[in-house]
């Protein structure tokens, strides 16, 4: 199945725009811009594979910046929290080029904890998309409102009581 031109420029637009989705609890301010520009970059090749027919989903990146945030708010259990440094581990040594630590660098994931990354990779896609489609939606709507306040205001008025 081929994507129309517009769902394609849209998805190329929301690669920059769409915002990065955090835990609640007020810490998506405190994201570093190394990762902002992290996540932008590998939206960017997800984008461009979607584009040969694969699924598109979240990023590393992504991943990252969610567990981060919902780090700072809540403790998280063993599973979470050896994702959280798994793709802490991947997305550091790619865009930073250093690597993580020996004592808290997590290389590999059993095939449960690899099924939950995939889970919220995909669920922060759908997040994404959502938020951009809701976001299109009420721009759109404005628009319709705008324009017949607008050709009301032109109306002459026959009668006045």
């Amino acid at each position: 199945m081929s994507k129309t031109s517009d769902a394609m420029i849209s998805d190329l637009v929301g690669t920059f725009t769409d915002p990065i989705i955090v835990y609640p609890g007020g810490w998506g301010d405190t994201l570093p811009d190394w990762l902002k520009e992290a996540i932008t970059l590998e939206r960017l090749e997800v984008n461009i594979k979607a584009s040969n027919n694969d699924e598109p989903t979240g990023t590393n990146a992504e991943a990252c910046a969610y567990l981060y945030t919902a780090g700072l708010t809540a403790p998280m259990d063993h599973d979470w929290s050896q994702i959280y440094l798994y793709v802490a581990t991947q997305t550091y040594a790619r865009h930073k080029g250093s690597q993580v630590p020996d004592d808290i660098r997590v290389k590999s994931l059993t095939d449960y904890q690899m099924g939950e990354l995939s889970r919220l990779k995909l669920w922060l896609f759908q997040q994404r998309i959502k938020g951009r489609q809701e976001k299109d939606r009420a721009e759109r709507r404005q628009v319709r409102e705008d324009t017949a306040a607008q050709k009301e205001a032109e109306k002459p008025m026959l009668f006045k009581f």
